[in-house]
């Protein structure tokens, strides 16, 4: 007899617990405005729902988002769209992100997929059994992924203090370090980070009954890249293999046009400013948003030679490094208490582009490592 599938409803109807609505009402250029060519362009996936009216404080980058999620989703390629959409299901479920899984649901039934997948992972067929391994392995600790992984699925397939550092470290970068150096301050980093608690570690989640058919390993979750006494895991190397160089190319390969508009995003996303840190103007914000992109980096073990990581401890507070330790590793762990502890004095829609430089490049580091592997195979 067929399991009855339950679509649990989400806690609150407001976009977010974490900012209140009336600022996000009167600050986004999105709500209200149901005309915004970027939404009629693509309502056929992207209502105007919670993720939207967040993600609308930064309109450029909402329109880059709305064209990769539309081309991922909706345009022709090599996956079946019901396909497509339950792999968003367990890719969402990895962090128990019910939002998402009910999106993803409701979409995948709109496509014409069998009600029986929804029953668990038992129920689909085997080339979403293969890749719900990689699935698993990607969202929580990349690096472990292999050629033989791709190989066995492709067989079925604050304020002023922050503005001051900034000033003395752009003074301080005319002497540039040696290579020695800068490859020491990443490993410091990379092992500070370990030191960086979340409170993850405390009472574990358990997904609920729900979603709990969409996984077959639950306590598989992320663990430090630099575990203590565990150093046989190789640093990846960005000169070896980055995206720009290889990455783009191949996905581009694999899936026609798709490099083109995952570029888009990441440089819309790392470029995107207004020139201000909360309520000072004209300020050069490139280094910060550096910073963050790669810290989270180097929590998955990629390092840039060319970047010198003594800027990342003079730059991210450690209220700070929670924060984006939490969101990057395990998003169903964040608190309200959590995004309350850093940055007082700056504006929401500032903390919103810190998570959208986060979800970036969390998803470049992912992409890193499946197109190395695939590149191994291949050859």
């Amino acid at each position: 007899m067929q399991k009855e599938v339950r679509v649990p409803q989400p806690v609150t109807t407001r976009p977010t617990a974490f900012i209140p609505e009336k600022e996000i009402i009167q600050n986004n250029p999105v709500d209200g405005n149901t005309n915004l060519l970027i939404l009629e362009e693509y309502s056929t996936i992207w209502h105007q729902d919670n993720t939207t009216r967040i993600m609308g404080l930064h309109p450029q980058y909402l329109e880059s988002f709305l064209r990769t999620q539309y081309y991922i989703l909706r345009m022709d390629g090599p996956l079946p769209f019901e396909y497509r959409h339950y792999l968003a299901i367990m890719a969402a479920t990895r962090h128990q992100c019910s939002h998402l899984v009910n999106t993803h649901v409701n979409e995948f039934l709109q496509v014409g997929g069998e009600v029986e997948w929804l029953n668990g992972l038992e129920y689909v067929p085997q080339k979403l059994k293969n890749i719900n391994e990689v699935n698993k392995i990607l969202a929580h600790r990349p690096w472990l992924i292999t050629k033989e992984h791709i190989k066995t699925s492709d067989s079925v397939s604050e304020l002023e203090v922050l503005m001051e550092r900034m000033k003395k470290l752009q003074e301080e970068n005319e002497e540039e370090a040696s290579q020695e150096e800068m490859a020491t301050r990443f490993e410091k980093e990379k092992k500070e980070s370990l030191l960086v608690i979340t409170g993850a570690y405390e009472d574990e989640l358990i997904p609920t009954s729900y979603m709990s058919r969409y996984v077959d390993d639950p306590s598989f979750g992320y663990k430090d890249f630099a575990r203590r006494g565990d150093d046989h895991l190789p640093t990846f190397r960005a000169q070896d293999y980055c995206w720009e160089d290889h990455g783009f190319s191949l996905v581009n390969r694999l899936y026609s046009d798709i490099g083109q508009l995952l570029d888009e995003k990441f440089h819309m996303v790392r470029n995107l400013t207004y020139n201000t840190m909360a309520t000072h103007e004209d300020v050069d914000t490139t280094m910060l948003r550096r910073a963050i992109w790669n810290y989270v980096h180097c929590m998955f073990g990629i390092r840039y030679d060319d970047y010198d990581y003594g800027e990342v401890n003079q730059l991210l507070e450690r209220s700070l490094k929670v924060y984006i330790k939490t969101v990057t590793c395990y998003p169903e762990k964040t608190t309200k208490c959590m995004y309350d502890s850093y940055w007082h004095q700056f504006k929401h829609s500032e903390k919103i582009h810190v998570n959208l430089l986060l979800m970036e490049a969390r998803m470049q580091a992912e992409l890193l490592y499946a197109l190395r592997a695939i590149t191994q195979y291949m050859t």
